[in-house]
């Protein structure tokens, strides 16, 4: 079996079962399977999310640096996947907190927001993560040409953005949060080069339930 193959069969699987690991521990933790969510179960799973959101658009943006030093450049075969959970751990964080934290309930949202207008942010970030989701597909890199790479570069203000809700959203509780220099490595380091494999994202709209 020759490379492309072990990529496509076996390790691409192996990666994506690992990069679901969070989720299944938060859903075996909330059925006290794997352990328990604590006395704050919504917020506990808001922390989780939001943190592997931005843990993954950390491991994304360090494809390129690694693969630039070691040579490997099969490495970039996972960064679309990795964006992909990124962006998934993402969504999961905003529902979360649209459902759990809120129970889709407009007055309560709103209040949350004009409470706490840190949320405007998150909103932001959020949206410009659907628009590099919806475009990750070599189809819409092909159809979108020179206009793919730069909105990809959008990238890096939704990294911003999230270490920013991070280190300064209302006193939210990050307990294993990326610091904001790994970000600011990872980003330096990767070029602004958002590859075809590529779709990078990181964590947006942070602890909304905070």
């Amino acid at each position: 079996m020759n490379t492309v193959s072990q990529i496509r069969f076996v390790w691409k699987p192996l990666v994506f079962l690992a990069c679901l690991l969070p989720f299944a521990l938060v859903v075996g933790d909330a059925f006290n399977v794997t352990g328990g969510l604590g006395a704050n179960p919504v917020e506990e799973i808001l922390d989780r999310f939001g943190n592997w959101g931005l843990r993954f658009i950390v491991i994304t943006l360090a494809v390129t640096p690694l693969r630039r030093l070691t040579g490997w450049n099969w490495l970039s075969r996972f960064r679309r996947m990795l964006g992909l959970f990124a962006f998934f751990y993402v969504l999961m964080h905003f529902l979360t907190w649209l459902v759990l934290d809120q129970g889709v309930l407009m007055s309560a949202i709103v209040e949350d927001v004009v409470k706490r207008p840190f949320i405007t942010i998150g909103f932001l970030a959020l949206v410009l993560l659907v628009a590099l989701a919806v475009t990750s597909t070599n189809g819409m890199r092909r159809r979108l040409g020179h206009r793919w790479q730069q909105l990809h570069y959008a990238v890096y203000p939704i990294a911003i953005l999230g270490v920013w809700l991070v280190n300064n959203g209302g006193a939210c509780r990050t307990r294993q949060g990326v610091d904001g220099q790994d970000v600011s490595a990872s980003v330096g380091r990767d070029g602004g080069d958002p590859d075809a494999e590529l779709l990078e994202h990181v964590r947006g709209p942070a602890h909304y339930g905070c």
